[in-house]
């Protein structure tokens, strides 16, 4: 112990931070470095699908704003071609529509089928017709002016599409709420394990802090010791775990593309886009490695100064 001592007393005369506290090739020091890895990859999974569900929602919103729908009805004494033929030149004469079409009765069947099943002769039935109305400019578009004119034409309603776009808003904002939600989870329990680790460090080597004490090193200096020496274990985890991040949106985005049948692949494409971060996922994966190395150097340095003073 005496040998110890004299060792950490010449260095502390250099004034050069003494021997580790937290030995780096320590049993606790390459599982706290393993779990502050997998905590890493966790929030920043988390934060990546979060930026991936908002990119697409804020997407799936334009798409929806810039269509309108009109459905027409089949009326007894309308000719349900005319009312078509009248309707795309309505919506083409409107200010601020890019494009109007009726969809065939080929189309019109093929939207029915999820419902009705594949198959189905539905030529001897009359089934309502749609125009897509694309919009060049959803806030310079008349409309209220395209609604008063369809009144003209027997049977036929306008589709804004809002309620929709107000349903992805909502599931939009649901998943982003749940995956900050998730976030803080895995932040309090990276706080938590890093306690633990702190004060199991300082358990096991108490009687190096009692020697450092002894020969007068103050609770700020023991307590800069495990923030530095955390602090470095922290930066490890969080590019360990940022590079699994990059690691894994590459594997799935390769795998939705290639592994994936099309029309599941389509699905995921809808939710998910084609899992590409961009610059914005990019940066909020590359700030985990920081934020997570001052949350450990943080949580370290409180810890072992609140244990200083509960034992001395």
């Amino acid at each position: 112990m005496i040998e110890r001592a004299a060792k950490i007393f010449a260095l502390l005369r250099r004034r050069r931070g003494a021997a580790p506290i937290v030995p780096e090739k320590s049993v606790a020091g390459r599982t706290l470095l393993l779990m502050i890895t997998i905590m890493s990859f966790l929030s920043a999974v988390t934060l990546g699908g979060v930026v991936l569900v908002q990119k697409s929602a804020i997407a799936w919103s334009s798409d929806v704003g810039r269509e309108l729908t009109i459905q027409i009805r089949p009326v007894e004494g309308e000719v349900m071609e005319s009312n078509l033929r009248t309707a795309v030149s309505l919506a083409q004469t409107t200010p601020g529509v890019a494009s109007a079409r009726a969809l065939t009765i080929e189309e019109s069947q093929q939207l029915l089928e999820p419902w009705l099943g594949a198959g189905l002769d539905l030529t001897a039935i009359e089934i309502p017709r749609l125009v897509v109305v694309q919009l060049a400019d959803p806030v310079d578009a008349d409309i209220e002016g395209l609604t008063r004119n369809l009144q003209a034409i027997e049977g036929a309603s306008l589709d804004t599409h809002a309620a929709w776009r107000q349903q992805l808003n909502t599931m939009a904002g649901t998943i982003v709420l749940s995956g900050l939600m998730v976030l803080a989870l895995i932040g309090v329990a990276t706080v938590l394990a890093i306690i633990f680790a702190t004060r199991g460090a300082m358990a096991s080597n108490r009687e190096i802090v009692d020697v450092l004490h002894y020969i007068g090193a103050s609770n700020r200096f023991i307590a800069g010791e495990f923030q530095g020496r955390f602090l470095s274990i922290g930066l490890q985890g969080g590019l360990l775990g940022a590079a699994a991040t990059l690691l894994f949106f590459a594997v799935i985005s390769t795998a939705a593309g290639n592994v994936l049948s099309s029309e599941a692949g389509a699905q995921m494409g809808v939710l998910f886009g084609r899992f590409a971060l961009g610059i914005d996922g990019l940066i909020g994966i590359v700030a985990v490695i920081p934020v997570i190395a001052a949350l450990t150097a943080i949580t370290s340095r409180m810890t072992v100064r609140r244990y200083l003073s509960e034992t001395s």
